[in-house]
């Protein structure tokens, strides 16, 4: 992992939260080797024990919010708490669930109850 090109980025994470840091360093190198997404920054919630990751998908101006997790754990309602860790509270975020595969699948996640598009 030492050797891998995000790791200088993500390396104050994995130190400080090394449950969590398969978990990130998986949807980060997703996030921006695989999805290419923009502007992407690693923010830390220190609240939850974890990083998250910020950016834009390709091509949009929207900034989205990623909080990685595996596959194993159980989530934790808090998490969720990310508007002091960010700019302007998101109305809804990302739970990237991944898995000792490699997989890893992107859960959108909103407060209250949203009306799926028709």
């Amino acid at each position: 992992m030492e050797s891998h090109p995000s790791y200088p980025i993500l390396s104050s994470l994995i130190v400080k939260y090394p449950r969590a840091s398969g978990c990130l360093f998986q949807a980060y190198n997703d996030i921006v080797y695989a999805q290419e997404w923009d502007d992407v920054e690693v923010i830390d919630l220190e609240k939850c024990s974890r990083g998250a990751i910020k950016g834009k998908k390709r091509d949009t101006r929207e900034t989205l919010c990623v909080v990685p997790c595996s596959l194993s754990e159980t989530i934790n309602f808090g998490w969720f708490d990310i508007a002091a860790a960010t700019d302007t509270g998101p109305p809804f975020l990302y739970l990237a669930i991944t898995s000792t595969d490699a997989s890893i699948v992107y859960y959108k996640l909103s407060q209250g109850i949203v009306k799926p598009p028709v």
